[in-house]
């Protein structure tokens, strides 16, 4: 990239954030955190930027616009930040312990039918809204490693 706005940061007022249950094999961190950014992905408009070319014209598939930040938190915590995301009424892609025996979208979605909010089994979730309200939800929650 050239020019001065290069070098400037740009600070978004909108955050995604991804949050992990901190005892999750590195596979299933990996696994939920795509899984749950996918939802985001599919539903907010104009989050995703144009596709992408390098210098000989081949073109890739576009990303987001903007960092997405993956923080750690033990079972407990991702519970509350459940709980706090809901109340502020934010859009929430969750993904649950029982969707790593699942083989497909029709039995994820059952999965997780079959139980009541408060007893979700959640092992990561991903969310995108205002920035200072994310952060006041994933609070507590740390920067994965």
């Amino acid at each position: 990239m050239t020019g001065e706005s290069s070098r400037t940061p740009v600070v978004w007022d909108t955050k995604i954030a991804v949050v992990l249950r901190d005892d999750l094999q590195v596979w299933q961190k990996l696994n939920v955190t795509a899984f749950t950014v996918s939802g985001i992905a599919a539903t907010v408009e104009n989050v995703v930027g144009e596709p992408y070319q390098d210098g000989s014209d081949t073109t890739y598939l576009p990303m987001f616009r903007q960092p997405v930040l993956v923080f750690a938190a033990d079972a407990e915590k991702l519970r509350l930040i459940h709980e706090r995301a809901l109340r502020r009424e934010l859009p929430v892609a969750v993904y649950t312990e029982e969707l790593f025996v699942t083989n497909n979208d029709e039995d994820n979605r059952a999965a997780v039918r079959a139980v009541p909010t408060e007893k979700l089994n959640l092992v990561g979730l991903a969310m995108r809204g205002d920035r200072k309200i994310v952060d006041k939800v994933v609070k507590g929650a740390t920067l994965h490693p």
